[in-house]
């Protein structure tokens, strides 16, 4: 890349671990310069830092050429999720740049209309909440003079596949990475993506940027933490 030209980071842990360095052309994401994705589902805080680190240097980059950090707000578990929204805000707040947060399910919905997956039908995204249930919403096309965008019909909720299917399926192109879980019951469209690509996360959150959007890096857990703090104290006996 050539010397000070802007770059923007977009990551998402709301599954896989996912980074990519884009150029930016004024407040428009440009192509993607490098990009980085593990599978790796319990390790985000631990391989996210050195993911960053190395897809800078892949793309011959540094920290400083940097003008924006986006990152997937989930739904999501809560230890995954956590570590992405912390370490976004952390590199923005050092370096001085805006941090951007966009649901996760918004990015994947608006992959799934960029690809030509349904062109005037509406698109389910579904991904994978454990505990044999599924994150969903149901998502309509969108878009003003800025650029496409997506809007949400119905969720986002986190509810067992088949009732998904059942409610939120019927007439909608289904896309997203608990297709692969569920094919019984989630069959995915063809073409459908099965992976957020952190490329439709960057170009979704300028499109809201440049129409005045407020992106809030606020997680959306859909479920209440597994560990919780004790509400009393427990007594001490002698």
């Amino acid at each position: 890349m050539g010397e000070d030209e802007p770059v923007l980071l977009a990551l998402d842990t709301s599954g896989d671990i996912a980074v990519s360095l884009l150029a930016l052309d004024g407040s428009v994401p440009g192509p993607v310069l490098a990009a980085l994705r593990t599978q790796e589902q319990r390790r985000h805080a631990e391989l996210l830092a050195p993911m960053i680190t190395q897809v800078l240097a892949d793309a011959g980059a540094h920290r400083g050429d940097l003008t924006a950090v986006v990152v997937g707000t989930g739904p999501a578990p809560f230890t995954g999720l956590r570590a992405g929204l912390v370490t976004a805000r952390v590199l923005a707040r050092a370096l001085g740049v805006p941090v951007h947060g966009v649901p996760s399910l918004d990015a994947l919905a608006a992959q799934a209309f960029a690809a030509g997956v349904t062109t005037e039908g509406e698109v389910l995204v579904v991904t994978d909440a454990r505990r044999r249930e599924v994150y969903a919403a149901r998502y309509r096309a969108a878009g003003q003079n800025e650029g496409p965008d997506v809007a949400a019909v119905d969720g986002p909720l986190v509810e067992r596949p088949d009732v998904v299917a059942t409610t939120l399926a019927a007439g909608a192109a289904v896309v997203g990475p608990a297709t692969a879980l569920y094919p019984d019951l989630l069959r995915a469209a063809p073409g459908a993506p099965t992976a957020l690509d952190p490329a439709a996360l960057a170009a979704l959150a300028m499109t809201r940027v440049a129409r005045g959007a407020e992106l809030a890096t606020e997680p959306l857990y859909l479920r209440r933490p597994d560990v919780t703090p004790a509400v009393t104290r427990k007594r001490v006996t002698a």
